[in-house]
């Protein structure tokens, strides 16, 4: 420091020592704020993911429901028709309505 200022020096020292610790604290805070942040990023990500999530539910719930409304609403005999299309080309299934019909004889 110059010897010569019209400045006190203690007054010097206490602004020099006063930057100094402001340039040794700045790296800390640095990563304090992008942990905060970060931290803020990923609650804000679980909060959409779980929004997602009840929406999905939603749209699945309605699903399901519309499904089971249409198999209650069919006809027997469609849905005797499609179930035979369906095991029509299946050996076990022709295997267990043979054993089912033969059971049913008794």
């Amino acid at each position: 420091m110059p010897g010569d200022t019209p400045v006190n020096a203690q007054i010097t020292d206490s602004v020099t020592q006063a930057n100094v610790s402001i340039l040794g604290d700045a790296p800390a805070i640095a990563m304090a704020n992008a942990y905060q942040v970060f931290a803020q990023v990923v609650g804000a990500s679980m909060q959409n993911a779980i929004s997602n999530q009840q929406g999905a539910n939603s749209v699945d719930l309605a699903i399901t429901t519309q499904g089971t409304n249409v198999l209650y609403a069919m006809s027997t005999a469609a849905d005797a028709k499609a179930t035979s299309e369906i095991l029509g080309g299946n050996p076990v299934a022709e295997a267990l309505s043979s054993l089912q019909a033969a059971t049913s004889a008794f």
